[in-house]
Formats: C-alpha cells, structure tokens, sequence
C-alpha cells in the first residue's frame, strides 16, 4: 500500500498554470502505475492522467494538449503541469496508484488523499 500527499494547488486565474505533486511513501512506488483524478462539487471524480510504470501516457480528452503527466521513481513523485487553465478545471485533484493499471483506470480505490485545491478564476 502506498500513501500519497497531493500538494501544488491554488487560485488561478484562466490561461494561467499550476503543477500539481504528489508524494509517495510505503510501497515500492516504481511498481505502480499512477493517475491524477478531480472531483468538482457535485460531480463524480474523474481521471484526467495516468503514467504507467514505463512512463506512458494517457489523458481525458479534456485536458489533451493543456496537460503534462510525469513521474519521478527516484523522488517517490509524480507531477501533473497543467497549462491553459480554464474555469471548468476548477476541482480537487488526488493522486492515486496500483501494480494494476486496470485498478487506475477504474480508479475505486478505498483509500484516498485529502487532494488539492484548484480553482480557476478571474
């Protein structure tokens, strides 16, 4: 099991960036395939990026071309630059992981981080 801080969020203003990490302890975090998911009031979270353990990609057609997911296995990290901010990214963003890349494109997980804030806003 690893344990996860989100960290990086805040007030934007639209067009602006923000790069969000996400810190990993417990586990060999080398082994997981990560993704970052937002919850906006009301609304179900969503994956918005996953990096598997080779370090490819996949984005939510939402944000393609406006966000970058990377990983740091030396610093337990992943990261996620977001550019282009518009209002409708406005939500808190979590990371989470499994060996399994099924379980994070699915992402059910019972346990999650207390996320980040962002919020896009003139």
């Amino acid at each position: 099991q690893v344990q996860l801080v989100e960290s990086g969020g805040g007030l934007v203003q639209p067009g602006g960036s923000l790069r969000l990490s996400c810190a990993a302890s417990g586990s060999i975090f080398s082994i997981y395939h990560m993704g970052w998911y937002r919850q906006a009031p009301g609304e179900q979270r969503e994956l918005v990026a996953a990096i598997t353990t080779d370090s490819s990609t996949n984005y939510a057609d939402s944000v393609k071309g406006r966000f970058t997911i990377s990983r740091d296995n030396a610093k337990n990290t992943v990261y996620l630059q977001m550019n282009s901010l518009k209002p409708e990214d406005t939500a808190v963003y979590y990371c989470n992981g499994d060996p399994s890349l099924l379980e994070v494109v699915g992402g059910k997980f019972d346990s999650w981080g207390q996320g980040t804030q962002v919020t896009v806003s003139s």
